[in-house]
């Protein structure tokens, strides 16, 4: 069997971590930022832990990662 492909833009973004967790940007954060609470942006610093549904989907494009 050929070797299957890792998505080139899931490995730019996302980062499987030693226990198969999945790490990803914050969301929210690109524009708009005038009306978000000062809150919001301190939280939405840095990055975050995907929820389950969203990293299963993410291992799927990862083959080798996991």
């Amino acid at each position: 069997m050929p070797k299957m492909k890792t998505k080139s833009s899931a490995k730019k973004r996302f980062k499987v971590t030693s226990t198969g967790k999945v790490i990803g940007g914050q969301a929210g954060k690109r524009h708009g930022m005038i009306k978000r609470t000062k809150k919001f942006i301190r939280d939405a610093r840095g990055t975050t832990v995907l929820s389950a549904p969203d990293a299963k989907i993410i291992k799927g494009f990862m083959p080798y990662d996991r």
